[in-house]
């Protein structure tokens, strides 16, 4: 999978039959579940020593993602951000 290619370190992965050169700093988690509801992530993310510079919420249903963006807003008080499909950042 993509997300097997990016956790092993590889410098490009395949995305609609194009090469993309992976440019950003890659971790794995491995006591968090790719699966966990908001109320998990909302746990997990109050147990981080200290505040992200920003937070994307990229996965789910927009509805959904945005209602966690909104939790992670008030209840942690954490800049929290659901981005447009195709949005870039600098590095």
């Amino acid at each position: 999978t993509r997300g097997a290619s990016l956790a092993s370190g590889r410098s490009t992965i395949r995305i609609h039959a194009q090469d993309v050169t992976v440019r950003a700093e890659v971790a794995q988690i491995e006591s968090a579940s790719a699966h966990a509801d908001a109320n998990q992530l909302l746990s997990w993310l109050h147990k981080m020593p200290s505040a992200p510079g920003q937070v994307y919420v990229v996965h789910g249903e927009r509805e959904a993602s945005d209602m966690l963006r909104q939790r992670i807003e008030h209840e942690i008080k954490w800049r929290a951000l659901v981005p447009e499909q195709g949005s870039v950042w600098p590095l």
